[in-house]
């Protein structure tokens, strides 16, 4: 277990994020935190923000009371704001909202209205700062995400296939394709720390195959690497088989039918990672109470399976699986820009 004492690198990953992110002196910052989130992190977002001179304020909810019988883990769509006006208003009026809730705003509900005012918002992932610190942004991968956006953007078909037995074709006319790198300067838009990733919520019915999960894959849900393959059957968006032996099939099986939702079986969001800091092992590194995986959805050639909900055609569920695989290769209609999970030409 790592100790939770405030150190001064801590302090300057940070504030090194802030800078990359343009924050000023004098400008407003909320930091957005509730009674269950990592203490440190939001104590380090202020005292990194103070040396800096910029106006941090505090808005913190009380972690809302869960309303489902089945544990809910890292989908980005916090309901800690709870819709509340006064809330909102204080967050949109901001320079900047320094997202320190559990489970991140990048999904939820009220993120259009934080931002309509020309707010930006980072969402520093609940990970112990020892992470961080290891993941602060390289502005040298802003070039690359913003390059690997622009080629997802203009392609129509993305197509992913392993030789485990992957082979999914993703129809992106009209998808929502975006990427992050970790920081913000942009008026009205949000980020993620630690980030390099990118990613395309496609339209309705545009994704059909399978998708094989081999030995050594990860399942963030859970932040477990499979010891044994997952073989699943996509018919437009939809997960229709899970087939598979032992405990790694068995707990997804289950978490999939817990929550008694056909959208909990939906494809959420497809992609892969672009940060070469990022490391597929960490896991290993640290006990669960310390990490949300994050960085796992980034490392260097993983193509990132994701199930759930897709605010884009109005499909919402609390189910959801981050799946980060190896060894994958992708194909934007005849273009390779990952190999065998390493990222190729311009994107390498």
């Amino acid at each position: 277990m790592l100790s939770d004492r405030i150190e001064a690198k801590w302090i300057d990953s940070f504030a090194r994020v802030f800078e990359l992110s343009k924050i000023q002196p004098g400008d407003p910052v909320a930091i957005l935190s509730e009674t269950q989130s990592r203490k440190i992190n939001v104590d380090l977002a202020e005292l990194a923000l103070l040396r800096m001179k910029a106006r941090p304020f505090h808005v913190i909810m009380p972690t809302p009371a869960q309303e489902v019988d089945v544990p809910i883990r890292s989908t980005g769509a916090s309901n800690a704001v709870q819709g509340m006006k006064p809330v909102l208003a204080a967050l949109s009026s901001a320079a900047m909202v320094v997202d320190c809730t559990v489970e991140g705003m990048l999904h939820s509900v009220e993120l259009p209205e934080i931002l309509s005012k020309g707010a930006r918002l980072l969402m520093v992932s609940s990970e112990h700062p020892e992470c961080l610190e290891r993941l602060v942004p390289d502005p040298a991968l802003r070039p690359k995400v913003e390059a690997g956006v622009a080629m997802m953007k203009a392609a129509k078909q993305m197509r992913v296939t392993s030789e485990a037995g992957t082979d999914l074709r993703v129809d992106l006319t009209e998808a929502r394709c975006g990427g992050g790198w970790g920081y913000t300067d942009i008026p009205g838009t949000f980020t993620y720390w630690p980030g390099g990733l990118i990613a395309a919520y496609a339209r309705a019915g545009a994704i059909d195959g399978t998708v094989v999960m081999d030995a050594g894959d990860v399942n963030l849900t859970f932040k477990r690497y499979l010891e044994r393959p997952i073989r699943m059957r996509i018919e437009r968006d939809y997960i229709t088989d899970i087939a598979g032996e032992g405990t790694d099939a068995e707990l997804m099986r289950s978490y999939f039918a817990a929550w008694g939702d056909k959208n909990a079986y939906a494809v959420a969001h497809l992609g892969w990672g672009m940060n070469p800091k990022a490391r597929w092992d960490a896991l290993t590194m640290y006990d669960r109470g310390d990490i949300n995986g994050t960085e796992l959805r980034a490392f260097a050639g993983n193509f990132l399976f994701s199930t759930g909900a897709n605010q884009f055609v109005d499909r919402y569920t609390l189910g959801h699986f981050d799946l980060p695989m190896r060894n994958c290769t992708v194909t934007l209609d005849n273009q390779m820009v990952v190999e065998r999970g390493r990222l190729v030409g311009a994107l390498a």
